[in-house]
């Protein structure tokens, strides 16, 4: 990655400081070459050439190379650090010398400092603006992806309540549940009973009955269901999701204390479809609503009741 311009007033900063800080040629010359500059070009300072005019040999030839701005920003770098002088110490003038050089490095200091402070910010704007960017693509690719799921669904609508539709459906919800991000199996056999899938999400494996039909699902549909959830290991609950929605015996024979059911219909399916939630919030919204009512059922239109 190219190193970034360095700007005149933080050239003329870092400039001030070296004259500052270093007074015999000797230190000077040392802590150059500490901080990147070439022996050669060290030893081209001439015994007649005063330190300003070096340093301005310096400064014009680094302004002209590739690495210049990055060998000026480790000078810079290295004498912001300085706490002492050694350099200024000897001399009849030792005193303002050293106030001198304390005051052109803390000025030094203070821009880099606001320097870091600017670029540490204009980072946070880059990054938040290709987050933002992200986030814009990822909904296009969903709303894109959402849509196709949806189009897929209508077009099983028109043969609801056929075999073939609710084998059709299975592949659908499970293509949903992959979409969403979440764990799941698709439908299985176990001990000759056919099991719909299951999905994991929280710690919790659900078993899942799919029911694409003209018809409610009613008691006998939960109860059966229910049963099929009893006989597994603790910690598994079940989803039941009929697109036809619910009797309100089936509610009743979900519902109840420690209820291991999970009832959605059509309009938490769409909601997911349409924007509105998540199926991940869905599930997370109906589960807490049986555990503080007992109640396996809760419609969408009261998920902000």
């Amino acid at each position: 990655m190219p190193t970034r311009e360095i700007t005149a007033h933080h050239e003329d900063l870092i400039y001030s400081a070296l004259l500052a800080s270093f007074w015999r040629k000797r230190a000077l010359a040392k802590f150059l070459r500490s901080c990147g500059i070439s022996e050669n070009f060290v030893a081209s300072w001439h015994q007649e050439e005063t330190k300003r005019d070096f340093l301005d040999r310096l400064f014009e030839r680094l302004r002209s190379t590739d690495k210049g701005p990055a060998v000026l920003r480790q000078l810079g770098r290295e004498l912001a650090e300085q706490v002492t002088f050694p350099d200024l110490q000897g001399w009849e003038d030792t005193e303002q010398k050293t106030r001198q050089a304390v005051e052109a490095v803390n000025a030094l200091r203070h821009y880099q400092t606001d320097e870091a402070e600017r670029e540490r910010q204009e980072r946070q704007r880059i990054e938040a603006r290709e987050r933002y960017a992200a986030e814009r693509a990822r909904a296009a690719r969903s709303q894109q992806s959402l849509a196709k799921l949806k189009q897929r669904l209508d077009e099983l609508t028109g043969s609801l309540g056929t075999q073939k539709a609710g084998y059709d459906f299975e592949d659908w919800f499970f293509d949903l549940v992959q979409f969403s991000e979440v764990d799941a199996r698709r439908p299985y056999k176990h001990e000759d009973r056919q099991i719909d899938g299951s999905l994991s999400h929280n710690g919790t494996t659900y078993l899942v009955e799919l029911k694409f039909t003209m018809e409610q699902a009613g008691a006998p549909d939960v109860d059966v269901f229910r049963r099929k959830v009893e006989t597994k290991a603790d910690n598994t609950m079940g989803i039941m999701i009929s697109m036809a929605g619910y009797s309100s015996a089936a509610i009743s024979a979900g519902s109840g204390p420690r209820t291991p059911l999970l009832l959605l219909d059509h309009a938490h399916i769409y909601a997911v479809l349409g924007g509105a939630s998540d199926l991940r919030s869905v599930i997370e919204r109906v589960r807490r609503h049986a555990s503080q009512t007992g109640e396996a059922f809760l419609p969408f239109a009261k998920f902000n009741g």
